[in-house]
């Protein structure tokens, strides 16, 4: 069996300007949904950002076409997709109870079965490049960063309730974001300050919540310090996070706090990371994650 993450072609207009078609991790909604996973501040990026992932794409890849570019600090990504038919919402809709997420699938392509999305910032600092898809969690440092961001993902039908004569109907995805990421280097000594906010309104059809997705909003923020030292020894970078989402379908608000260290040995190349996490929603839990990560 031969898989892929991505798989896509480009052609470039000119340095700026380049469209492509494939599966492609050109996303839309927010900078944490396009964040690579190789520079995230906290250990685990909010769940909840990552808003379509396994619902309508695959490991937040799409199958589809794009365009992507900058007019100056305008930095844009549109994408116009497939979506799955096998995502992880495999239920059946009950009557005259919540939407599934599963239009493609009970729908059919015609009516479900694409989805549109975009993502749109400027830049008021360094310019960030546009050549990958994935955007840092962090630079380390490296750069001065001030970003302000909006975006959307639109699936057509994409959810699917059934009403009490049990006939299926469609419910349009549609979930919005605006967010900023500040990154500054502090001193001559390599510190850093690195923060990022976002607004995130989620419209996944009626009444609905499954895992970590669920209509409503979510406020998500996160700041972390990066201590000063040489890049060829051990560096530290503690941090914060925190969620909270009011969910159309939940009488209680779903709040999650996060704190923890990152530890870097040679630059960036291995990451040691001690994270705790506690979620307050129904019953409360708490995490502690002791995480290696090494960069080839």
């Amino acid at each position: 069996q031969l898989s892929f993450s991505d798989f896509y072609g480009q052609y470039n207009f000119n340095k700026n300007h380049t469209v492509g078609a494939g599966l492609h991790a050109y996303n839309g909604i927010s900078r944490l949904n396009n964040t690579s996973t190789t520079t995230m501040l906290p250990m685990d990026n909010n769940p909840q950002s990552y808003a379509t992932t396994g619902l309508s794409d695959q490991t937040s890849r799409h199958l589809g076409v794009f365009a992507k570019g900058n007019f100056g600090k305008f930095l844009y990504r549109i994408a116009f997709n497939e979506t799955l038919t096998n995502g992880i919402d495999m239920r059946t809709p009950e009557i005259g109870g919540s939407a599934v997420y599963g239009g493609h699938r009970l729908l059919g392509s015609k009516d479900a079965g694409f989805a549109y999305a975009g993502y749109f910032e400027y830049n008021i600092f360094d310019l960030e490049t546009s050549v990958l898809s994935f955007k840092p969690g962090t630079y380390l440092g490296t750069k001065k960063v001030l970003t302000v961001g909006t975006g959307f993902f639109m699936h057509p039908n994409g959810s699917v309730y059934s009403d009490q004569n049990e006939t299926l109907m469609g419910d349009d995805v549609l979930i919005l974001g605006i967010d900023t990421f500040y990154e500054v280097p502090l001193g001559e000594k390599g510190a850093a300050l690195t923060a990022y906010g976002a607004y995130q309104n989620n419209d996944y059809g009626k009444d609905y919540l499954f895992l970590v997705y669920g209509t409503g909003s979510m406020w998500y923020g996160h700041c972390g310090y990066l201590l000063g030292g040489s890049e060829k020894k051990i560096r530290f970078q503690p941090y914060l996070s925190y969620t909270y989402e009011d969910l159309v379908a939940s009488e209680e608000a779903r709040k999650r706090f996060g704190l923890g260290i990152n530890t870097y040995i040679g630059g960036s190349n291995f990451k040691l990371t001690l994270d705790y996490n506690r979620i307050n929603w129904l019953n409360a839990e708490n995490f502690i994650t002791l995480q290696a990560g090494i960069n080839l």
